[in-house]
Parts: C-alpha cells; sequence; structure tokens
C-alpha cells in the first residue's frame, strides 16, 4: 500500500461529488439496486473513489441479490482495513479504505467460497478501470 493520505474536508469536497463525499467521507450509503456497479459484470480492478487505491478485482465480484456491487475477497488483504459500527441500531463491520480511510461499506460473514465474506460495497465509493477488451 502507498502512503497514507490525509485532507481537510475541503480539499476532499474539491475532487469528489456531492454523492462521493456523502458516502465515502461522511459514512453515507446508497440505496440499492441505484449505484454504479451493482450490477457490472465489466473486467477490471476497482479502486477508492478518493484516493486511487486497488481494492477489488472483478474476478472476486458475485452477485449477492442485495442491490449493491459483493465482493468475497480484497485485491490485498491489507488493502481493506475494518473497524466495528455500531450506527443505526446494529453491530455491523465496516469496511474502510486503508489508504485514506474512505467509508466503502460493510463485511458480512455470508459470502461465497473461498472467503465465506461478503464486501458489501457502495459504487459511489469505487471508480472501476476496466481490463482493455
Amino acid at each position: 500500500m502507498a502512503e497514507k493520505i490525509v485532507k481537510t474536508a475541503t480539499e476532499w469536497r474539491e475532487t469528489l461529488s456531492e454523492d462521493q463525499y456523502r458516502v465515502a467521507r461522511e459514512g453515507g450509503t446508497e440505496r440499492a439496486f441505484t449505484g454504479p456497479y451493482w450490477d457490472s459484470k465489466d473486467k477490471g480492478v476497482y479502486s477508492c473513489v478518493c484516493c486511487g487505491e486497488p481494492l477489488f478485482r472483478s474476478e472476486s465480484k458475485f452477485d449477492s441479490g442485495t442491490g449493491w456491487p459483493s465482493f468475497f475477497a480484497p485485491v490485498e488483504k491489507d488493502a481493506v482495513v475494518t473497524r466495528e459500527d455500531r450506527s443505526h441500531g446494529m453491530v455491523r463491520t465496516e469496511a474502510l479504505c486503508a489508504r485514506c480511510d474512505a467509508h466503502l461499506g460493510h463485511v458480512f460473514p455470508d459470502g461465497p467460497r473461498p472467503t465465506g465474506l461478503r464486501f458489501c460495497m457502495n459504487g459511489t465509493a469505487l471508480s472501476l478501470k476496466r481490463d482493455p477488451a
């Protein structure tokens, strides 16, 4: 992983759309079946919309039926960090970009093999660099 990125709220707002800022910097969530990539079958690498750090490969993406892009593993085990999230009266595991602490979504223990994990991500927090055709 590259060096940690720290910016002020003003600096993030200069580079992100309003929706990207709300999701990635304020821990928001896009509505199911509305964000980018939830049904994408394109091959490539999904990176953090804030800092560009590669987070997931399309080969680990699967259709979870939830309406959000879901992956069973990050591109590197240390690309995504987690922490406990007790918001909204629930206890969940929040997933964040290890490089810039962008909120990506949540991780659940109901995914497919080989990890059994479901990284349920907000497409708004990701950017897909498609593989050349």
